[in-house]
């Protein structure tokens, strides 16, 4: 069979790149699968895609994010292709930061339809749980309402796919609940390969606290260099660093160029910048704790995953759906409250202090990232794949 994956794929810097980067990659060598299709957007440089070819995987630029004609560009080439199946990996603002052209690319699955070709949509958020305010999608009360009115209709579009899946209990519930639809399913997020575990060295010379992501929106970094400037005060005698790995969020541009200037004054404060995905492990094996500077969620959290594969411990905000994710997934880390750095320097403090915690979670969350490997959710794909083909043939 051949399969079309409609996702961004490294080096994009679209949001959600780095899953369906290990997701498509666990599908090339399957059983029956013939040929993937890879239908991202395009880059200045095209060519560069070029870093992370793979056999059995061809990778074709032909959407361009804030574009407004993402849909017919995905149709044009889909018709072109003509895939067996199409499996599309996104979440609301995967098509553009701009609402229209964020909105308009969600029609791609009821474009499908039209196409008569099976999709499977991974939706990684639904409009229900998220705080619009804090992630740049709406300004005011009334705002909020209308986009939550648009949200629910777009939503209506991608249960046009054959099959919809979110990764949170809560959210299968609620969107059985609301849409009264049976395509509905908790799908399994799955896990990043699992590279070998490296050990931090004992004792800690230097406690490194490493946020990674696209910052902004609800993703704020100065809750955690506050953070390390309390610590630093408690522990004079302790080496610290803050990293900040990553980059804007496309609704912010420019927030972390702010972040600098307001914290000049940090000397163990580093910048990285974008991170190529060859260098993704070096940037958390380097790390201490991975820390989660969320003010809200937008669904299952991959860097949650990533630090589970690198054994890392992870310094978590106390909101309801992170809480439920790691509970429900075997992870576990040190709470702080929302937005309260003295509340996060706790949490380190914590885990500074009792060691064996710390390992103890180091141990948790490694072995919960062995628990569904990509390579095997694939063929948890394939099953279902095979079923929906089967029905469409008759």
């Amino acid at each position: 069979m051949t399969i079309a994956f409609v996702s961004p794929y490294p080096p994009s810097q679209v949001t959600l790149n780095e899953y369906g980067y290990h997701l498509i990659r666990s599908f090339a060598g399957k059983h029956d699968v013939e040929k993937i299709y890879v239908l991202t957007n395009h880059l200045e440089d095209n060519s560069a895609y070029s870093r992370y070819a793979m056999e059995g995987i061809e990778l074709i630029p032909c959407w361009t994010f804030n574009s407004w004609f993402s849909v017919f560009s995905i149709r044009k080439q889909l018709k072109k292709l003509r895939p067996d199946i199409v499996i599309m990996n996104l979440q609301f603002m995967t098509f553009g930061e701009g609402k229209i052209a964020a909105a308009l690319g969600l029609l791609t699955p009821w474009a499908c339809r039209l196409l008569h070709i099976p999709a499977i949509i991974i939706l990684h958020n639904i409009v229900e749980t998220v705080k619009l305010d804090t992630i740049g999608m709406a300004e005011s009360k009334w705002k909020g309402k209308l986009y939550l009115r648009i949200g629910k209709q777009l939503t209506r579009f991608i249960l046009k796919a054959d099959l919809v899946g979110v990764t949170i209990s809560q959210y299968a519930d609620i969107l059985k609940t609301e849409y009264k639809r049976d395509n509905i399913i908790l799908l399994p997020h799955g896990n990043f390969e699992l590279p070998e575990r490296k050990y931090l060295p004992e004792p800690l010379s230097e406690i490194n606290l490493m946020a990674f992501g696209k910052f902004g929106t609800y993703k704020k970094v100065e809750v955690m260099l506050d953070a390390t400037k309390i610590l630093e005060k408690r522990y004079p005698g302790q080496k610290f660093k803050a990293v900040v790995a990553g980059t804007d969020n496309p609704n912010v541009k420019g927030y972390l160029d702010g972040v600098k200037k307001a914290y000049s004054s940090m000397t163990n404060l580093v910048f990285t910048g974008y991170i190529p995905e060859e260098k993704v492990a070096d940037i958390f094996h380097d790390s201490t704790f991975v820390i989660f500077p969320y003010t809200t969620t937008t669904g299952s959290s991959g860097i949650l995953h990533q630090a589970g594969s690198y054994a890392r411990a992870c310094i978590l905000p106390k909101i309801d759906d992170l809480e439920r994710v790691v509970e429900e997934e075997g992870y576990g880390g040190a709470y702080f409250d929302t937005d309260n750095a003295g509340s996060m320097a706790d949490a380190v403090a914590y885990l500074m202090e009792h060691p064996e915690e710390r390992k103890k979670i180091e141990d948790m969350n490694y072995a919960a990232a062995k628990g569904l490997p990509m390579n095997e959710l694939a063929e948890w794909y394939l099953s279902h794949i095979h079923q929906l083909l089967s029905v469409s043939r008759k």
